[in-house]
């Protein structure tokens, strides 16, 4: 059973703004980084990985009593597979408008940020499409999912947002690909050719990686937790419906 909710509508705009937000600081601060340090890949990617740790530990923060802070497609997937039989986690017509805001929201927090340091929204010519790049990403996805489940399984979703503000962080320099492990910040990334963005023709070969990724997170996490489904409605972390007036 269902625990009580806010309303759709304001689940899927907290997911539209927060999606929105991070892409916004993963471009906007890949665009400082590149203005600041030109010459030094190294320290654009410290700079680019330190913004988008704290950027998205805050987001999780404020945004997640309200719809759980997913601002990833293949969360909200995993999170209908992994609690469909127990009836729990998003129905499918919530996981619908759940990666529509999710979309819609990075694309516009990309076009922000071109928008904020005055660079003409344009298509990426960044090619990032290479055999190690798309085990990159699987590999990268499928840390997230087990990361975020198994704190939902073991009632510490209050560790959520400093825990994947951490590993994101961590799988920007572990993984070839600088994880993005989010089908939705991907396709926000393509909008903007700067230090963060990614060429169309990249994007199928990381989205297909990151569903698989997410495949083999579910594998892994059924297999150490495999009562995991009983606590999607605590994904990403708890959200319930406060009562009127407070």
């Amino acid at each position: 059973m269902h625990i009580s909710q806010p309303p759709l509508w304001r689940r899927a705009l907290a997911e539209l703004l927060g999606t929105g937000l991070l892409v916004a600081v993963v471009v906007g601060s890949g665009i400082a980084a590149q203005q600041l340090s030109p010459n030094d890949v190294g320290l654009q990617l410290l700079q680019n990985s330190t913004a988008t740790v704290l950027g998205l530990t805050v987001l999780i923060l404020v945004l997640g009593p309200v719809s759980g802070a997913h601002f990833n497609p293949v969360v909200s997937l995993a999170d209908w597979a992994l609690g469909r039989r127990s009836g729990t986690g998003l129905t499918l017509p919530e996981v619908g408008a759940y990666v529509a805001a999710q979309v819609v929201g990075a694309i516009g927090g990309s076009v922000l940020a071109n928008a904020m340091f005055d660079v003409g929204t344009s298509i990426s010519g960044k090619d990032r499409l290479t055999g190690g790049h798309v085990l990159g990403e699987v590999v990268a996805t499928a840390g997230l999912i087990l990361l975020i489940f198994a704190l939902a399984r073991t009632s510490r979703g209050v560790l959520a947002a400093p825990a994947v503000g951490a590993y994101i962080g961590a799988a920007y320099w572990f993984t070839s690909s600088t994880s993005f492990a989010n089908p939705a910040v991907t396709v926000g990334r393509i909008f903007s050719d700067t230090f963060a963005g990614i060429a169309p023709g990249s994007v199928p070969g990381f989205v297909l990686a990151q569903l698989a990724g997410a495949a083999v997170g579910l594998g892994l996490l059924l297999a150490l937790f495999p009562a995991a489904g009983q606590a999607a409605d605590n994904v990403v972390i708890p959200h319930r419906e406060e009562p009127a007036g407070t």
